[in-house]
């Protein structure tokens, strides 16, 4: 008897507990007027030759010199949910990366480049891009060269989209407006989020996570 009441204690303890303890809550990543929170993925100050704010969005600018950089949230996240707006030019690509393995720099005839290297969910204008058409592993929600999402969803060049990334206990998933897309598992690590700059136009908005490590 003595037993079973100990158990029924520690079941409703460890109940109490897990109710006190707060619920992650959405956090904004960008304030629409400032590049606050966001540097160089090297780490470097923000790069504002080919990144700028323009309408309460971060714009990746194209440029003719100084190269393209990538740009990554100073915080860095394990698990957590990604939920953003985006729109691109007319046969633009971009992409979201996370997990990031490494970042590689380089040094080009009209300046110098900085990547983040891991996987990419693929932005991009899937009707007139040369590198979508014909392979669904590069196109718009795809896991980038690797797995194409199951619907076609995304809107127009210059019309915004709503797309999510779900990184959870080894498990990603791909939203894009509203529908889950793709998914696949794969090994974590803690990492900033990375936002490309591909030579092309595309803007950013409303870009909050929630950060599932408590």
């Amino acid at each position: 008897m003595q037993r079973g009441y100990t158990q029924e204690m520690f079941s409703a303890a460890l109940a109490l507990l897990l109710t006190l303890q707060p619920a992650p809550t959405w956090v904004s990543l960008f304030d629409g007027e400032t590049p606050s929170g966001w540097q160089e993925v090297t780490g470097r100050d923000f790069p504002g030759t080919c990144w700028k704010v323009e309408d309460g969005c971060l714009r990746a600018i194209v440029v003719k010199e100084g190269g393209f950089q990538d740009i990554r949230t100073i915080r860095t996240f394990r698990d957590f949910e990604l939920e953003f707006e985006w729109k691109i030019e007319p046969g633009g690509n971009s992409g979201v990366k996370y997990l990031i393995d490494k970042v590689d720099q380089w040094q080009r005839q009209d300046g110098r480049m900085a990547r983040g290297r891991g996987p990419e969910y693929q932005l991009i204008d899937d009707d007139v891009n040369a590198d979508s058409k014909g392979n669904p592993a590069k196109q718009t929600a795809s896991l980038y060269g690797k797995l194409a999402p199951a619907q076609r969803l995304a809107k127009p060049a210059g019309e915004f989209n709503l797309s999510r990334i779900v990184v959870r206990d080894g498990h990603v998933e791909h939203w894009l407006n509203g529908v889950k897309v793709l998914q696949y598992d794969r090994q974590m690590v803690e990492s900033p989020i990375v936002l490309q700059n591909h030579s092309s136009a595309v803007w950013f908005r409303k870009i909050r996570v929630l950060d599932l490590i408590r």
